[in-house]
């Protein structure tokens, strides 16, 4: 049956559905080419009686349902990193439950996990000392470690609001490598993802704070795995990674330009660390075992058409982003609802979300693409779009 979706000028649309999801190929044995992590979303309780402003209510069964999804298809998850909403609904405390909670999990199920560290446990406001930002950090790692994970040392805002140059970078980024127990990952977070990390590295110029971000790897390369960057710059991240010292893997957070940036050149390629394979992932885990194969082709001609997807979920403002993501997850059945832990499910408007569902039917996404379709017609008469 024909759905009626609206345009941005208020205009609506026809659009046809698809019938049948698309035929997935069975899940295999682990990537051999590739290191590939899913950073998850969480699944709000749509029963708790919560505020914008107060601790995050997590539905503990679906989100772990989530992740045992993604691991089902051979995906890393990336746990409590910004797609989980830190900062952003989800506070320092219900951050620590959900790496618990998701390292137990990946432990009995034999899941890879890696969790994001930072320090959001500060006061929001105002510039903490240096040595305030190391312990937040510290107890982070902590936790993250004892829970048997591996640790993504997250870009920090209170860092960003104190640091007084490219040496208070080296300072706390040494002191927190030298103490890490395992080799972790760096991440660079671009301000088109969060605002407050306008100038990290000690400089705007961002050659200047690649040379900084480089000088932390090289004075530890035997405590760095690797590192995600999420700059939305294709041409900055290769340049990047082939400065990287041996053995340092490069995950792309480019949810712009992934497939190019996972095949790779002549010259090496990047791993995977990205938000949008929370709604690709069964697609994203076939795409990678066809690239296993040695069949590049191939893994662009599944991976490519999903950009024009990815875009849209990623368009400014970048950060809200994981609106789209649990709006997905709702369609394709995942959780019951489309409610989000801060009210976040009011950041993206009902255009926005009509041309994301029309996307992801297209690339035949939804397990069952008559619940999709019929929750989408839900949403819009309850935005009063008749039919």
């Amino acid at each position: 049956m024909t759905l009626r979706l609206p345009n941005p000028d208020g205009t609506l649309r026809a659009y046809e559905p698809r019938a049948e999801p698309r035929v997935e190929a069975n899940p295999g044995s682990a990537f051999t080419s590739r290191t590939v992590f899913s950073a998850a979303h969480v699944v709000a309780d749509p029963y708790a009686d919560t505020t914008p402003d107060g601790p995050a209510a997590v539905d503990w069964d679906a989100t772990l349902a989530f992740r045992r999804h993604l691991w089902s298809h051979g995906l890393g998850v990336a746990e409590a990193m910004d797609t989980a909403q830190r900062g952003m609904g989800l506070d320092w405390a219900g951050a620590a439950e959900l790496i618990r909670r998701s390292a137990a999990e990946a432990k009995a199920c034999g899941g890879r996990i890696a969790c994001g560290v930072g320090t959001d446990q500060l006061p929001a406001a105002g510039a903490p000392a240096l040595a305030d930002i190391r312990a937040a950090y510290e107890e982070q790692l902590a936790v993250t470690e004892q829970a048997g994970a591996q640790a993504v040392l997250m870009a920090s805002r209170a860092l960003a609001a104190t640091a007084q140059g490219p040496d208070d970078y080296l300072d706390v980024y040494g002191h927190l490598l030298r103490q890490s127990a395992e080799p972790v990952i760096l991440h660079w977070l671009g301000p088109m993802f969060d605002p407050a990390l306008e100038g990290y590295w000690g400089s705007a110029d961002l050659d200047a704070a690649t040379g900084t971000f480089l000088e932390v790897i090289a004075a530890h390369p035997d405590k760095v795995d690797g590192i995600k960057v999420s700059l939305l710059d294709a041409r900055r991240e290769v340049d990047l990674r082939r400065r990287l010292p041996q053995g340092v893997r490069c995950y792309t957070g480019d949810d712009f330009h992934y497939p190019e940036l996972i095949a790779g050149d002549d010259q090496g390629f990047s791993h995977a660390l990205l938000g949008v394979f929370d709604p690709l992932g069964p697609l994203a885990a076939e795409a990678v075992r066809v690239l296993d194969t040695g069949d590049t082709d191939g893994f662009r001609a599944l991976l490519d058409p999903t950009v024009a997807l990815s875009r849209h979920l990623f368009r400014a403002p970048t950060r809200f982003y994981k609106t789209g993501v649990v709006f997905l997850a709702w369609l394709a059945g995942h959780q019951s609802h489309f409610t989000m832990v801060g009210g976040l499910q009011s950041a993206r408007s009902l255009p926005h979300l009509a041309r994301a569902y029309e996307l992801a039917d297209g690339l035949g996404l939804f397990p069952d693409p008559k619940l999709a379709e019929e929750r989408m017609r839900t949403l819009l008469s309850l935005h009063g779009v008749t039919q």
